[in-house]
């Protein structure tokens, strides 16, 4: 199935949702870390006078790809600054709407018990061990990147369980299909014995935002943008396991 097939498909869907509700929501393209954060942020939003928010969840890469795509996108909320540099300078974003957001950490935790420290991950009683696909998915390369340092990841590469996203990553573990996960915080501060990994050995994570070129909603987009940029959004996403961007 090619990729311009599902982005039509895509704005076939999208456009029956929007008929259907008679509504026009703004449509957020958003990196999977951030789906835990959805009610807090589409209430923290209405609250502040904002409007109404969709989000549709996936990998950094694939999402950005549907953008190249012509996918009818309003605003990208991504967890690589790099890919949204990228694509405003092809254009598919308004450069002048681009900001970082928030700055992403790495969490490990187990299903049934988690290591105390990476090197625990070689322990034969833990026989797979999931992260995000690194060629589409930031935490992922950010996890490969790690254990690398680490110097782990040659004797744990049989055991890796990729998954297309951090949260696909994560459900592996909290369905027990994986044993432990190497993951955005955002999705397992709230697991008991999950550990919040140090931040260095591997690539900050600086996530990052734009406008999609050619949406019909820019003012609302802008809106957004400033929500999420100034004391209220912040709150939020430190709430959800995020920290401030960096400057």
């Amino acid at each position: 199935m090619s990729a311009r097939f599902l982005t039509n498909l895509i704005a076939l869907l999208l456009a029956g949702f929007s008929l259907s509700l008679g509504a026009q929501p703004l449509l957020v393209a958003a990196a999977a870390d951030l789906a835990p954060l959805e009610t807090a942020l589409t209430r923290g939003y209405a609250a502040s006078g904002g409007g109404e928010i969709r989000f549709v969840f996936g990998s950094s890469g694939m999402l950005a790809r549907q953008i190249e795509n012509g996918a009818p996108y309003d605003l990208f909320l991504c967890a690589n600054e790099k890919i949204v540099q990228d694509l405003a300078a092809a254009k598919r974003l308004m450069p002048d709407s681009v900001a970082s957001y928030a700055t992403g950490r790495l969490g490990l935790w187990g299903s049934r018990e988690t290591p105390a420290r990476l090197a625990g991950l070689t322990d034969a009683k833990l026989r797979l061990i999931a992260i995000a696909n690194p060629d589409h998915a930031p935490y992922g390369a950010a996890a490969r990147a790690l254990l690398e340092h680490a110097g782990l990841w040659t004797q744990l590469q049989p055991k890796i369980l990729l998954g297309e996203n951090v949260r696909q990553a994560y459900e592996y573990a909290r369905t027990g299909n994986a044993d432990a996960v190497i993951t955005s915080w955002t999705l397992l501060k709230a697991e008991s014995g999950a550990r919040l990994l140090p931040e260095t050995g591997y690539p900050p994570i600086r996530q990052s935002g734009g406008i999609v070129r050619g949406t019909q909603r820019e003012q609302q987009a802008r809106g957004f943008l400033t929500f999420l940029l100034g004391p209220a959004g912040q709150a939020i996403l430190a709430a959800g396991g995020l920290f401030p961007p960096a400057r």
